[in-house]
């Protein structure tokens, strides 16, 4: 200990009245609190709060300067409710930047660009906000004052915390009368920190609580309560900077377990691990006996199973826990009360896990229960933007298959085919014979890779506008159906070969039975509607988008299938190809564009949003649907990743598109006349085709299409930014568009 700075504990008893202060020495120092509540009417609730302060440097009189923030939920088992809430001071945006510049941003430069270009403005994305008033840390007693929410320490030696959320008029006051002393984590208190420095950790684990809670403006008593009290500071060792530790060190990613038990009996677990190995980065179970004494242990077991996907974030989390400690003869199972206890927050990249769980095993060979919170955090696999859509789309899969099983029942088969009252119409159907011919076709499609952006739209919309897409989850399924049904009818039409990697459904199915079945596809997902959370004007406007959508859809199909060979001959002798290059983005824009922007007029409308807000999300996906399309052109082309389609196939079946308009509009009469003969033949010579897409991209066509395809989105963009809130979900739009852009398959 003695390497240790002068205001941590000596060794003995630790003494509160000096360890529950501010710690001067140290960079990093968080109070938290938990607590598992009944409240008068027999309502269960538990309720977190963690309170951090953090060094920044110092002051032109040389003192030291802190940042703050303040993380709390509250969850409530019985209505599957998770309340959070974040708050940062006025440094935050400096600190985000200042991580992302250590490399302690997103592992997707399209995310941090969009993170860095908003912090750098000084704004702060939510959930996450500032604080509304001054943030005051007593020195000489524990009073964290964070702007009007409150951790402080009483005469008597109980604490109180006071939280409380203007906007969502949720919150608590709460007081925890420690009912055991203190006890050191770790190694005599000593505990390895992220970075690799070393902490002081302390808690108290059994508090009696009392108080009430606050949800939605209403006050609720508690009749009876358990509580927990952590402490942790730290800083790095003398003469190693954290900067410098930090730049050594994985990414540490961590399980953290505080549980209590009916017999009286308390344990804390944490454990540690370096996410670039799997390996340990610290690990320590402590045991409290119902008189307060301390066991501690390395050799412990604690498995996470049972994953649990966010719709928000798109990350995984385990549902339940396996806690063994054999030399305490401990063995737990704990599960968590419901699963979609996610704390979002872009402190955090961008969520972590915490929330409350039951317990059950066996102690010393007799049966225990109890109540236990659990802290899951950096373990996400989700590292960039091509595995954030690698999630959605195996989401709208499952999705899909919810909605049209292969295998189902009655009540299935009438959602898709019949209506309220009409259910008979299904007497006599054999349902195998539906499924062959009517789903087998489109899930044949759909589950294949897709990319998953139309689905998406609508939630991430429905969020952005200050909705919650965790409602509408289950319309992940309705814009895939409706663009796969699409794409069934186009490969028909087109003569296509391959789909989504490969054959097109009407080459593994006969082509009536496909060309019923895409049709059939644009209204398997249309129950969802009637099943959605909204009043019925809000209703009735998404039927008019949704079926706004098809028409429009079908509009840009109808032109498409006719082409545009017509209007080539007047463009090829003037060299003016503005208007063809208007009538192929028209195209583009009502077959692709046209039905994404309803999409996502769909949720900003199921969110809630204004009228300017659901105009901008459709604007803007409107600008991503006809530059997805723009840039799809130029890698049919250039060749998509991975041989998704065929390189080429555009000039082999003779297609006007952006490139080759901007190419007759670039090169010389004979030149322009030249290329326009061999497109028209529709040559299948790879010599041929190579030769095209050489003058094509020898006349700067391609860049150009990508240059307007940015200037499309990024003008759409300005319009969005002025529309919804900074926030998450408006971070995720931001680097999509890069996405669109910059994709290769």
């Amino acid at each position: 200990m003695s390497a240790h700075p002068p205001d941590w504990p000596a060794p003995g008893a630790v003494d509160l009245a000096a360890q529950d202060l501010p710690h001067a020495s140290s960079t990093t120092e968080w109070w938290y609190v938990n607590s598992h509540l009944t409240t008068a009417d027999g309502r269960p609730l538990s309720v977190f709060a963690a309170f951090f302060r953090i060094a920044t440097g110092k002051d032109a009189a040389g003192n030291a300067t802190h940042a703050h923030s303040l993380t709390w939920a509250i969850s409530d088992p019985k209505t599957g409710q998770y309340l959070s809430s974040s708050r940062v001071d006025a440094a935050g945006p400096k600190i985000g930047l200042d991580k992302i510049q250590k490399g302690f941003g997103s592992k997707d430069a399209r995310l941090n660009r969009a993170m860095v270009e908003l912090l750098e403005k000084g704004r702060v994305p939510r959930p996450d906000r500032m604080f509304e008033g001054a943030v005051r840390v007593a020195t000489d007693r524990l009073s964290l004052d964070f702007a009007g929410e409150r951790f402080e320490k009483n005469a008597d030696g109980s604490y109180t915390v006071t939280l409380f959320d203007k906007e969502t008029k949720n919150g608590a006051t709460l007081n925890f009368l420690p009912l055991k002393p203190p006890i050191r984590h770790g190694n005599e208190g000593v505990v390895r920190g992220v970075h690799g420095e070393d902490m002081f950790y302390l808690f108290v684990p059994r508090c009696e609580v009392t108080g009430q809670v606050t949800l939605a403006g209403k006050a609720a008593q508690v009749a009876k309560g358990q509580g927990w009290y952590d402490h942790e500071f730290g800083a790095p060792p003398p003469g190693q900077p954290e900067k410098k530790l930090q730049s050594d060190h994985g990414s540490i990613a961590w399980n953290w377990v505080s549980l209590q038990l009916d017999d009286g009996t308390d344990v804390s677990v944490y454990d540690l691990v370096d996410t670039k190995d799997g390996s340990s980065a610290g690990r320590w179970a402590v045991t409290s006996d119902k008189a307060g004494h301390r066991y501690a242990f390395t050799n412990f077991t604690l498995v996470a199973t049972g994953d649990w996907r966010s719709v928000r974030t798109f990350h995984d989390y385990p549902t339940h826990w396996k806690l063994e400690i054999p030399e305490a003869h401990l063995s737990m199972t704990l599960e968590a009360a419901f699963a979609d206890q996610e704390f979002v927050t872009v402190l955090s990249k961008p969520a972590f896990w915490e929330g409350r769980a039951t317990a059950t095993g066996t102690m010393g060979g007799k049966a225990v229960q109890g109540l236990a919170y659990i802290e899951r955090n950096g373990f996400s696999d989700v590292d960039t933007l091509d595995d954030f859509f690698t999630r959605v789309g195996e989401e709208v899969r499952k999705s899909v298959a919810r909605v049209a099983p292969f295998e189902p029942d009655r009540q299935h088969a009438e959602m898709l085919v019949t209506g309220k009252g009409t259910e008979d119409l299904l007497d006599g159907v054999d349902l195998n014979q539906l499924i062959d011919t009517m789903v087998r076709p489109v899930r044949t499609i759909t589950d294949r890779n897709g990319k998953g952006w139309r689905s998406y739209a609508a939630l991430a919309c429905c969020d952005a506008v200050g909705g919650d897409a965790r409602k509408f989850a289950e319309w992940l399924a309705m814009p895939e159906l409706i663009h796969v049904g699409s794409l069934i009818i186009d490969d028909i039409q087109d003569e296509s070969e391959v789909r989504r990697g490969g054959p097109c459904a009407h080459k593994l199915f006969p082509e009536g039975i496909v060309i019923n079945a895409g049709t059939a596809a644009y209204f398997m997902g249309e129950r969802l509607l009637t099943r959605s959370l909204v009043k019925d004007t809000d209703k009735l406007r998404l039927y008019d988008l949704y079926f706004e959508a098809m028409r429009a859809g079908h509009a840009g199909q109808a032109l498409d299938l006719d082409g545009l060979h017509r209007f080539v001959p007047a463009a090829l002798e003037s060299g003016d190809c503005a208007l063809l290059e208007k009538r192929v983005t028209a195209v583009h824009r009502l077959k692709t564009a046209a039905p994404a922007a309803s999409l996502a007029r769909m949720g900003a409308v199921a969110g809630g949003g204004t009228e300017a807000q659901v105009m901008a999300v459709g604007n803007f996906f409107d600008a991503v649907g006809l530059s997805f399309q723009i840039i799809d052109d130029v890698l049919n082309l250039r060749g998509f990743k991975g041989d998704l389609k065929s390189k080429g196939e555009d000039i082999s079946h003779g297609k006007v598109t952006l490139p080759l308009v901007k190419a007759l509009g670039r090169l010389p009469l004979t030149e322009r006349k030249e290329l326009w003969s061999m497109v028209a033949s529709r040559p299948t010579d790879p010599a041929v085709v190579a030769r095209c897409i050489e003058k094509i991209e020898a006349s700067g066509a391609l860049d150009a299409c990508v240059t307007e395809a940015k200037n499309i989105v990024e003008a759409a963009w300005q319009r969005l930014d002025k529309a919804v809130e900074d926030s998450l979900p408006k971070i995720m739009l931001r680097s999509f568009g890069w996405f669109v852009l910059e994709r290769h398959y």
